[in-house]
């Protein structure tokens, strides 16, 4: 990595710092769904899926452009799962930009960088000043389309123009809907063990272009990007499944480089398995391309034993994924398939955004031609319960076992 690309990923780390009112966010990290939901009603709309049957709900706010702020797999004073930014919603205030509300699924475009970028104007530097979230998925509300105990639908239209000129007229299709049993043991690829305590839901993205021109690889293209951020603690790790082979056959296993390179002692390559840590105390990224990404990923938090798992739709032939970084790029479609954010203090003795961790996934390049469209299904599930049916859902989805996940990195401190 040269040194004007640490300066580069260094300089976003301190304006979303910023964004985030320089740390000042603050969460009670065991404030229960229902505290969660009572807070958030004071400053927004909240539309609440729920199972009657069996307790799991999700609050959505279709103001923050239908984001799913937090979700719960028990009754009354049962944990919640999401992270927000408590100071920022608090303040009623929409930062310049990034307005970083936080949720554990929140909807954004791609790329962030490059010559195709949507988050830079045509000309300017890739620095801090010029950085901008694209209103649409950052501060634009959402009109509900429809709604029902367990779904609720969201369209928005918007246009945009990247950083080469190419205006993109756009059409987003969202739902957020809440899945039964059935559908969770689908998403788990399997039946759910007895013992466990399940909040599940999806949400369904999809992209149209409504413009009279083609999106071309010559004019740059968008992708569906979704992001999760969750609460962090120091017996907290993230599994990432990867496909292994040789470099020169697949090339790198991670990108660990985002915001300097990853120590040792918070991420581990073993047997087809990435182990990083999720303890909200040291700012680290990773990302996986399309020869290693697989379509599922999670983390285990043995503190508050609850077991997260991310998964979702990956067309078997996708090649492109647009890539992110803030420069003129020699690979502007050999980005990533899925990402991992850890945070942590952006400088010595400054204090983290949240803190938080995120597991993020991102649709293939779309390519389309007039009204045509590309759809990006990203599924979270939190499970809770015993131990042995807890360790049986891991070793099913991620491969590994839940004492792997917790001795796999030394502890924290």
């Amino acid at each position: 990595m040269t040194r004007d690309r640490r300066t580069v990923r260094a300089g976003r780390a301190s304006l979303v710092a910023t964004a985030l009112l320089a740390g000042a966010a603050t969460h009670a990290a065991e404030r229960s769904f229902d505290e969660d939901v009572s807070f958030l009603r004071r400053f927004a709309d909240v539309v609440l899926l729920q199972d009657t049957a069996g307790g799991a709900r999700v609050a959505v706010v279709p103001a923050w452009q239908g984001r799913v702020m937090t979700s719960t797999a028990g009754g009354a004073g049962a944990s919640s799962y999401g992270w927000s930014n408590d100071a920022l919603i608090e303040s009623r205030v929409v930062p310049p930009h990034m307005n970083a509300l936080g949720g554990e699924d929140r909807l954004w475009l791609g790329p962030e960088g490059g010559q195709f970028s949507i988050f830079f104007k045509k000309g300017d530097a890739f620095d801090l000043e010029h950085w901008q979230t694209p209103p649409l998925v950052d501060s634009e509300p959402w009109a509900v389309r429809e709604k029902s105990a367990t779904r609720v639908a969201f369209r928005h239209r918007g246009r945009l123009v990247n950083y080469s000129g190419t205006v993109l007229e756009l059409q987003l299709d969202r739902s957020v809907r809440l899945l039964d049993p059935a559908r969770a043991a689908a998403a788990l690829g399997g039946p759910l063990p007895a013992g466990l305590r399940l909040v599940a839901f999806a949400s369904e993205n999809t992209l149209t272009n409504v413009g009279r021109a083609a999106w071309t690889k010559q004019g740059g293209l968008l992708s569906l990007w979704v992001l999760g951020m969750f609460k962090p603690s120091p017996a907290t790790t993230i599994v990432v499944p990867y496909q292994e082979g040789s470099a020169s056959e697949r090339g790198p296993v991670v990108n660990d480089a985002y915001f300097g390179k990853v120590p040792a002692e918070r991420l581990l390559a073993r047997e087809g398995r990435l182990f990083f840590s999720g303890d909200g105390r040291h700012r680290s990224k990773i990302g996986l391309s399309t020869r290693r990404a697989r379509p599922v990923l999670g983390s285990y938090d043995a503190a508050r034993k609850v077991l997260t798992i991310v998964s979702f739709d990956r067309p078997p032939a996708a090649a492109d994924y647009v890539n992110s970084m803030w420069e003129i790029q020699k690979q502007p479609f050999g980005g990533d398939v899925v990402n991992s954010y850890n945070d942590g203090p952006p400088s010595p003795g400054a204090k983290p955004l949240g803190p938080f961790y995120e597991i993020e996934s991102s649709s293939p390049a779309a390519a389309l031609a007039p009204a045509a469209s590309l759809e990006h299904v990203h599924r979270t599930l939190h499970l809770t319960g015993s131990k042995d049916a807890l360790d049986a859902i891991a070793r099913a989805t991620l491969g590994v076992s839940l004492a792997e996940i917790t001795s796999a990195l030394p502890k924290t401190k």
